[in-house]
């Protein structure tokens, strides 16, 4: 059976290989490329993958990126596709789905929307809900460190708190964009901010939002 983890996998492959190794996308100054190469680390090399999160392996994980980056496009591709090792514990389901739905959804938007010709991708209601169950259990993880409280809804009115604290801006949206929002793409996200202005203007510049 097909999971959400599995379909997004398959899509970024697509618009990975479609759009080439040098295309841009909405990751600092990554290139597709570099891209590429952080999924396929993060999935077979965990020695390193760590320093995505922990500043001292922070050197390795650079060593190891640049070793996977100067393999052939293709080959890189063709590991994404074909998914971690077999022994990986993202070889079983729920920890694919739940480690992977959002990693890869919010990478497969980082290619989409980094090119001007991108148009909206219409999700189904039963994706919209399992990103929202996955951003009601992150947001305060993503939002910590944030200069202003921030509270995220849905258009159906449920709301989630990223972060307590004066002044409040509420974002709204359906649960893929307000994922992307609090992932650090604010000027990607399709999401309506209402409060203080200044406090907008600070949410919209924000380097402390995503990991």
């Amino acid at each position: 059976m097909s999971t959400f983890a599995k379909r997004e996998r398959l899509l970024l492959a697509d618009l990975l290989e479609a759009a080439g190794p040098d295309a841009p996308t909405l990751c600092d100054d990554w290139l597709t490329r570099d891209l590429a190469a952080h999924v396929v680390v993060r999935e077979r090399r965990p020695d390193a993958a760590g320093g995505i999160l922990i500043k001292q392996l922070a050197s390795r994980l650079e060593r190891v990126m640049a070793e996977f980056s100067a393999k052939p496009y293709e080959e890189l591709i063709q590991l994404i596709r074909t998914g971690p090792p077999r022994f990986s514990p993202f070889q079983l389901k729920q920890v694919d789905e739940m480690a992977n739905t959002v990693e890869f959804y919010v990478h497969t938007e980082d290619v989409r929307r980094a090119q001007p010709d991108w148009t909206p991708r219409e999700l189904d209601g039963v994706f919209q809900d399992a990103l929202w169950s996955r951003l009601e259990r992150i947001s305060r993880v993503m939002g910590r460190g944030l200069p202003t409280g921030l509270v995220l809804r849905r258009p159906d009115g449920q709301t989630a708190v990223a972060r307590r604290g004066t002044p409040v801006v509420t974002a709204t949206g359906e649960p893929s964009e307000l994922l992307l929002f609090t992932y650090g793409r604010q000027s990607a996200a399709t999401v309506e901010l209402d409060g203080d202005k200044e406090a907008i203007a600070k949410l919209h510049e924000a380097k402390e939002l995503g990991i």
